[in-house]
């Protein structure tokens, strides 16, 4: 794997290239949660530093785009990742799905094995010329969700059910159950546009898998 790091722990390493096919119990969905958060806070540090001028609005575009599905399968694809991968069916629709929770399950072994700053300079090295690159805002999660199943179901649609918020009325939180091909996923947010982005990106690591 074409990776400018050599684990300590050889079996974070193992751990984050067992896809949940292939190990339901032993596999890299945790450390997939860990490494989507060193990504997300390592990229925004990174474009703050490159782009001093840009409003908040451009950031979280260029954001969005970084640590997308497409991008990340991308450099998973760039670091010859796939090679090594342990996992179940990986075709159509699913591939770049597995790719990228692999890629960020690869992002969190490397923060628990050397912390995050080392984490941080990695990310760095490897997003920072897709950084500096024009930036296409990538679709939305339900925009995402709606082709993958329309085209693998028939020309369905994936059906939203939208619950009451629950706590304070100047902050409340919303509810919101994604279902499509059989599967469900359950998101929530400030608001119903939120939570149903969250239901939908969450119904789309369910389908992937």
């Amino acid at each position: 794997m074409k990776l400018n790091y050599e684990f300590k722990n050889i079996e974070l390493l193992n751990l984050a290239l067992t896809q949940s096919g292939i190990d339901s119990k032993h596999n890299n969905e945790r450390l997939e949660f860990i490494g989507d958060r060193v990504l997300g806070l390592s990229v925004a540090a990174m474009l703050y530093e490159m782009y001093p001028d840009e409003p908040e609005g451009n950031l979280a575009r260029r954001h969005a785009f970084l640590v997308s599905t497409d991008t990340l399968a991308r450099v998973a694809v760039d670091i010859e990742l796939e090679k090594h991968l342990r996992h179940g069916h990986m075709t159509g629709g699913k591939t770049n799905h597995i790719l990228a929770n692999a890629m960020e399950a690869i992002l969190g072994a490397i923060f628990l094995d050397s912390g995050f700053e080392i984490a941080r300079e990695i990310i760095t090295d490897i997003w920072h010329d897709l950084a500096s690159a024009e930036i296409v805002a990538p679709k939305d999660a339900k925009t995402t969700l709606q082709e993958f199943v329309q085209k693998n179901g028939h020309g369905d649609l994936p059906i939203y059910e939208y619950n009451e918020p629950t706590g304070a009325s100047h902050n409340p939180e919303f509810t919101v159950t994604v279902t499509a091909l059989g599967k469900s996923a359950i998101g929530v947010g400030a608001s119903k546009k939120l939570a149903s982005l969250d239901a939908a990106e969450k119904l789309l690591k369910v389908l992937a898998i």
